[in-house]
């Protein structure tokens, strides 16, 4: 088949404005994950944090991390996650402590505040999943898919970060 074959040119052409499509449906599917758990703090009244700090403090969970760590384990997405933390620890949300061995190294744990928090959005997070099942948006073998569907994906441009350049 040449590449100005019309099949090839129309199924590319679909697979592209579908794969468009999915982009922009994660992209606002991270923007709705935040406002929900936005608005979940603002109807139990925590207005101190916002909804990327809960969502750290829920990713980091029982660990112990260094800042690094949390971009690389993937439980930080954000640029400003520096300021996040800063922020975390003078609201009592964190503990922070130089690493002994290195001292430039600092290691991140929740306070019992931050467990709270953490729990919180565990909860919201569990009434979605049981949600989605009793409501039929989603059953266990739809939610595999989909999950392994976006590891690939993440895979894939994983590969391109580190062997295009």
């Amino acid at each position: 088949m040449s590449l100005h074959d019309p099949l090839k040119t129309g199924d590319h052409a679909a697979f592209m404005s579908s794969y468009l499509d999915a982009l922009a449906l994660v992209e606002r599917l991270h923007r709705l994950l935040l406002d929900v758990i936005k608005d979940e703090f603002e109807r139990i009244g925590v207005l101190e944090i916002n909804a990327v700090q809960a969502l750290l403090l829920f990713n980091i969970g029982d660990h112990e991390v260094t800042a690094g760590e949390l971009k690389t384990r993937g439980y930080y997405q954000g640029s400003n996650v520096s300021y996040n933390l800063k922020k975390l620890v003078e609201m009592g949300y964190m503990h922070h402590q130089r690493c002994a061995i290195d001292r430039r190294s600092v290691r991140v744990r929740l306070t019992p505040k931050g467990r709270n928090i953490r729990d919180v959005v565990a909860a919201l997070f569990s009434r979605h999943a049981e949600g989605l099942q009793s409501k039929g948006v989603l059953g266990p073998d739809g939610i595999v898919e989909i999950t392994n569907s976006l590891r690939r994906v993440e895979r894939y441009w994983t590969d391109q970060i580190r062997y295009i350049y």
